[in-house]
């Protein structure tokens, strides 16, 4: 059984989990070997995993949000309707 990128993304949560056979799991072990943007996928994927399941909280410095508001709207304020390009 020869696969492909389509057949890798369908695979990939499952892949990570260990929920594919031996079989599956070597096709997409091959595949991975010579396709770089699965390999991305694949990675970036892991890495959203581990992100996601990271219980720790970050706390935003003090005025961090007022800082933001007030730089969202001079930007918008200095652009006119529909030509906003972030800097």
């Amino acid at each position: 059984m020869k696969i492909d990128c389509k057949h890798v993304w369908q695979h990939i949560s499952a892949y990570i989990d260990g929920d594919v056979d031996a079989v599956l799991r070597a096709e997409i072990d091959r595949h991975l070997e010579h396709c770089e943007i699965c390999s991305a996928v694949m990675d970036s994927t892991r890495n959203v995993v581990v992100l996601i399941a990271d219980e720790r909280v970050f706390e935003i410095p003090a005025g961090f949000s007022e800082r933001l508001h007030r730089r969202l709207d001079a930007v918008l304020s200095e652009s006119s309707p529909g030509s906003f390009s972030p800097t």
